[in-house]
């Protein structure tokens, strides 16, 4: 295994006691809202402002904790220990901000990373209605103006954090006719005259992670928003998405767990489940596949810590772990029996989260594209 240092172990330790007191414990009462509870996402986000873990992976001089990749998957995979989408809200926060961190000019960087070391939320705007994984045939449009800046319309679907977000990444087509080399992206403010808020999606699962539909209608953005260069939008969302795989890995890794934890907990015939040989195999199959998750996230982090191109590893861990993590939820629930089918119990709600990591960040099938054009490119 990866080995950590002293103070990444310290922060798991300390991330593993917060997530079982903080946050697992309000867990099934964000789903049972059946849409995004604000009321107790605002007591979770509070104390993750708090302790310092919305921006541990902000550099020091912006006022972060400057930890690397490898520190900011082992706070995503704790927390998916209690709370799954608590840790999709924390990636798709780091998401969005990485885009400043990495490609954002020296103005934007002193501007908004002390923000998201403080506690701002981020969200990224990539997918529409009609351009999901088609990302490159996204229909916003930002029109330069005669005085460099633009002017946005359009629209974006399935957008995780909005709702919540203070600023949104935003992806639009700044040249039409030059397909993916035509997007540029844009910082847009949750207060910019023009942008409307759908509702809160009801979702299968995922449900405290806040999702909404967003709308441009003539919002003028400053060409000092606009992030990296025009036409280069496309490149920094997959950029960005590479690392965002990552900790869909790590989210994988710990909703897994916290499913066989519950599984290990009945009991029959007077005896743990676990002292009948068939259903000890089964635990056997699904610690095999958690350590193989492992393996790949540390590897991947590592990867992207060093300044790694990472592009295919990160799509190889998001295909096989979020496979890996439906089949064991799918598994906790057979060895819970009745009870694992009932809404009564926990892991039929941690099946319906474990779902949207196969679609979510890039679906399966995407993830074959990309893995198959670097093996046999």
């Amino acid at each position: 295994m990866y080995k950590f240092t002293e103070e990444q172990i310290m922060i798991r330790d300390m991330v593993r006691e917060f997530t079982k007191n903080e946050v697992a414990p309000y867990d099934k009462a964000m789903d049972e809202t059946f849409s995004f509870n604000m009321e107790v996402y605002q007591q979770i986000y509070s104390k993750l402002v708090e302790t310092g873990l919305m921006g541990i992976h902000i550099p020091e001089q912006y006022g972060g904790g400057g930890g690397d990749a490898i520190t900011s998957q082992i706070v995503v995979n704790e927390l998916a220990k209690g709370s799954a989408s608590i840790a999709l809200y924390l990636d798709a926060n780091w998401l969005a901000s990485d885009m400043i961190l990495v490609h954002g000019s020296d103005e934007q960087k002193q501007k908004y990373l002390p923000l998201a070391a403080a506690g701002k939320v981020f969200a990224f705007g990539l997918t529409e209605a009609s351009a999901g994984s088609d990302a490159a045939g996204i229909k916003s449009i930002a029109a330069k103006q005669d005085d460099g800046s633009y002017i946005l319309n359009g629209g974006k679907a399935w957008i995780t954090n909005s709702g919540v977000a203070d600023y949104y990444l935003i992806m639009a087509k700044t040249d039409p006719d030059a397909g993916a080399r035509g997007i540029s992206v844009f910082i847009v403010p949750k207060d910019a005259e023009g942008l409307t808020i759908g509702k809160f999606e009801h979702k299968m699962g995922m449900r405290g992670s806040a999702t909404c539909e967003l709308s441009f209608d003539n919002i003028r953005i400053p060409e000092c928003d606009r992030v990296g260069r025009e036409g280069l939008g496309f490149k920094v969302a997959m950029m960005a998405l590479d690392g965002a795989r990552i900790s869909i890995g790590s989210i994988a890794s710990g909703l897994s767990q916290h499913a066989m934890e519950i599984a290990n907990e009945r009991t029959t015939f007077g005896k743990p489940i676990k002292a009948y040989q068939g259903i000890s195999f089964k635990f056997a199959d699904m610690a095999a596949k958690v350590r193989a998750m492992d393996l790949m996230v540390w590897d991947t982090a590592e990867m992207k810590a060093n300044g790694q191109r990472h592009s295919a590893e990160a799509a190889m861990l998001k295909l096989m772990s979020s496979k890996w993590c439906k089949e064991i939820c799918d598994e906790c629930i057979q060895v819970l029996g009745g009870n694992g089918y009932s809404a009564e119990f926990h892991v039929e709600r941690l099946y319906r989260d474990a779902k949207l990591l196969e679609i979510g960040e890039g679906t399966s099938e995407i993830q074959r594209m990309v893995i198959s054009g670097s093996v046999l490119g």
